[in-house]
């Protein structure tokens, strides 16, 4: 039985673009609809609960930040903001609001599938079948379980973006070992490093206070210069203390 397509809908006002995009993505196997005015978007993401939403940043009727903050709690598909390249701010606030990715424009079209696969193969089902032992991992008060996508800090559950969840799984599975920036983007994002994307360094500065680490020394997640990051087990088994 061959497996129903993707739904994708692009929220974006720039009715040519949005329909250039929808062309080329359903040229691809995917599935898309357009919704011009960020007013409507929440209702129609809550609604129609599309696998992956493309949301721009700047839009009539209500901002992209604004929509995406609105619909992260009844919505667990993928949010991929569309920014403009040089509004770092826009990056982390995207981030913060619960955003999986971004993409800037202007936007190639065959970056913009290759992302957009990515992140529908990493939403699509838990990772095969693997040993128990790695599917929940546990150092100190740290507990990070990757069946249920939950991670618990002196067993008080963590609030997680999907994004931060991935990279902390893939931090605390990798423990002791450094990672390079373009490894992490290979894993998450199924892309190389272009050397000034951000994304994974604000992200890594969101997880740190959630894990119980000191966002300006930190202990667990290190930045190792010119290398990439490390997890440190045994910083996180000293927080027994």
């Amino acid at each position: 039985m061959e497996q129903e397509a993707w739904q994708v809908l692009i929220v974006e006002d720039d009715q040519r673009l949005a329909e250039l995009t929808r062309d080329y993505l359903e040229s691809h196997g995917l599935r898309v609809s357009i919704e011009g005015d960020g007013a409507q978007a929440v209702a129609r993401i809550i609604a129609e609960q599309p696998d992956l939403v493309i949301l721009d940043l700047m839009l009539p009727g209500e901002d992209g930040l604004s929509i995406c903050r609105k619909v992260r709690e009844r919505y667990d598909g993928v949010i991929l903001m569309l920014t403009a390249r040089t509004d770092d701010m826009d990056q982390v606030l995207g981030l913060d609001m619960g955003a999986d990715d971004y993409v800037c424009k202007p936007v190639r079209p065959r970056l913009l599938l290759a992302r957009i696969q990515a992140l529908l193969r990493r939403s699509e089902s838990p990772e095969p079948a693997v040993p128990e032992k790695q599917r929940r991992l546990q150092f100190g008060p740290l507990v990070v379980d990757n069946a249920l996508r939950e991670a618990w800090l002196h067993d008080g559950g963590i609030e997680l973006t999907s994004a931060e969840f991935d990279l902390l799984w893939l931090l605390v599975a990798n423990a002791g070992r450094i990672l390079s920036r373009e490894e992490i983007f290979t894993a998450l994002r199924g892309i190389g490093y272009d050397g000034q994307d951000r994304s994974i360094d604000v992200r890594i500065s969101r997880i740190r206070p959630k894990i119980g680490d000191d966002p300006i020394h930190p202990r667990l997640i290190k930045t190792i210069r010119s290398k990439g990051y490390l997890f440190v087990p045994e910083a996180a088994a000293d927080m027994l203390s």
